[in-house]
């Protein structure tokens, strides 16, 4: 290959991180595993009170560091990315690794990053191709996510401004349990917020995350549909077995794979 003919080193990163590419699926699928073995630790070391975590915190912060500057380096519009809520979080998420004194568990809204991967376009695609029952199941499982991380930013929004001056709010799973009791709207009563603050961020996990909720049961219990775009009335969810788009009548081939 000549010379003229190489990638060029920001050209091989954007593979990485949008190609659709077998490296670029796996360096993703690297990325979603990274994610959440960071939030499995910073949960661990919140029940576990460690203390010893700072060289930990550190590396992990390089690690997101280095990833966030590739990712504005390929960017084509590095402020609107900066600005993002996305950036925001990843930037917040750097800073409380690298200075713990902010408050290392702020490493815990790195779930939204997991959710920004699965939420892009290749890697949906690579889901759908590598995971029959994903595809099967897509908007159920993106439902579920939803609310899954929905709870999880609560939980840590609830730990993270009550655990110094509230008792009651001593780990990640006390802030769990008054998350999972305030968005059911059960209320036991036995763990409460203090503050206005407090009062206001009960009042959003009851009105969001009934929301959320409520839209899970409705996917849950609805017909079982695919996702087809109809050539011509663009209607994208048809029964498994149609032949017909019930909107215009067209003829339809869905892929099956022999499913009766």
């Amino acid at each position: 290959m000549d010379a003229a003919e190489t990638p060029s080193l920001k050209q091989r990163i954007w593979n990485l991180y949008e190609g659709d590419t077998p490296s670029g699926h796996r360096f993703r699928y690297g990325l979603l595993v990274f994610d959440l073995v960071t939030i499995a630790f910073v949960i661990a070391t919140s029940f576990l009170h460690w203390d010893e975590t700072e060289y930990v915190d550190a590396v992990i912060g390089v690690v997101l560091l280095i990833d966030f500057a590739a990712r504005l380096w390929i960017a084509r519009r590095r402020w609107r990315m900066v600005m993002s809520v996305y950036g925001v979080i990843d930037i917040v998420v750097i800073v409380s690794m690298l200075a713990p004194i902010v408050g290392e568990g702020l490493a815990f809204l790195r779930i939204a990053r997991v959710l920004r991967l699965l939420r892009s376009y290749t890697m949906v695609k690579r889901l759908r191709q590598d995971f029959p029952w994903f595809r099967r199941n897509e908007q159920l499982i993106m439902s579920a996510l939803n609310l899954g991380v929905f709870v999880f930013m609560m939980t840590a929004l609830v730990y993270e401004t009550q655990h110094f001056t509230n008792p009651k709010i001593a780990n990640y799973a006390d802030a769990l349990y008054f998350t999972v009791t305030a968005l059911t709207t059960t209320g036991f009563g036995d763990v409460v917020l203090e503050g206005t603050g407090g009062r206001m961020i009960a009042v959003l996990i009851m009105i969001f995350g009934v929301s959320l909720f409520l839209r899970l049961v409705q996917v849950m219990l609805r017909p079982d549909k695919v996702f087809f775009k109809c050539p011509d009335c663009g209607l994208t969810r048809h029964d498994r077995d149609a032949v017909h788009c019930k909107a215009c009548g067209r003829v339809l081939n869905i892929p099956n794979e022999g499913e009766v």
